[in-house]
């Protein structure tokens, strides 16, 4: 459960990332949401960009490491995730789940999950997520950081978004440490390899919804998601997104019943 803390100290620059090959719009300069307009172009690069050197993260139950990419690409570095399907800790875990949220949350239109693919390194296979920076997750920061006030409804928008999305996917580790933020108030998810599964409860209580995200959730159904997601999903699972979706209903059918349309954020 996220709760609302007090502000942390402003974070400071992390260090800048390799200028893009390609001509793009330049991003303000304190956005990690580099990938966005790009997914196509950064997508084919991590299938394929030589991997320079790789060192491992102290941080993830599911022990990924950061592989750092030949100089003078799009994308200076990446996690790597080699994690199949199974039960290694007594949760259902898959690497296969880290790029069906991807998949679903451009599916959303959402563009909070940074570019995630499939790909082998030294026989292994697994899930390559570019690596976002300058970010600091809310557990670095003490808690849900609270922006200045010109941010405030944006970003508390995007949390409202956040919880829809895990309660659609049933995320079984929605964590601190998984909710990044950058220095212009972008929230990016990161950590999916725990979900996809079946769901007796919600993963995040919610009293509002983003009626646009939810719109793009209610038109979701069974062959759009198999078109898109069948490559990393089983039957089970797609329909287990759309049964996530129902039980979504039913919560805010409730909340609307008892605060009217004010619960939905336009």
């Amino acid at each position: 459960m996220l709760e609302a803390r007090q502000a942390p100290a402003p974070a400071t620059q992390a260090p800048a990332t390799q200028a893009p090959a390609t001509q793009a719009p330049a991003p303000a300069a304190g956005c990690a949401r580099t990938w966005v307009g790009r997914e196509a172009e950064l997508e084919e690069y991590l299938k394929k960009a030589p991997v320079a050197s790789m060192k491992d993260i102290p941080v993830g139950v599911t022990r990924p490491r950061r592989a750092f990419l030949e100089p003078g690409g799009p994308i200076e570095s990446m996690a790597w995730k080699v994690v199949p399907p199974g039960k290694p800790s007594g949760y259902w875990e898959s690497y296969k789940s880290e790029i069906a949220a991807y998949e679903l949350n451009k599916l959303l239109e959402m563009g909070m999950i940074p570019p995630t693919v499939e790909r082998q390194i030294k026989g292994d296979t697994g899930a390559a997520v570019m690596w976002v920076s300058p970010t600091k997750s809310f557990k670095d920061l003490g808690g849900v950081p609270q922006p200045p006030g010109r941010y405030v409804a944006e970003f508390t928008r995007q949390i409202i978004r956040a919880k829809m999305f895990d309660n659609l996917i049933a995320n079984k580790d929605p964590n601190l440490g998984n909710w990044l933020v950058d220095e212009d108030w972008h929230l990016i998810l990161i950590d999916h390899t725990r979900s996809f599964t079946s769901m007796n409860s919600l993963a995040h209580k919610f009293d509002h919804v983003d009626a646009a995200l939810w719109d793009r959730m209610k038109a979701l159904d069974e062959p759009g998601l198999t078109a898109a997601l069948s490559a990393w999903l089983t039957k089970p699972e797609i329909k287990g997104i759309l049964n996530n979706r129902d039980r979504l209903q039913k919560e805010i059918d409730k909340l609307v019943a008892a605060k009217g349309q004010s619960v939905f954020v336009r």
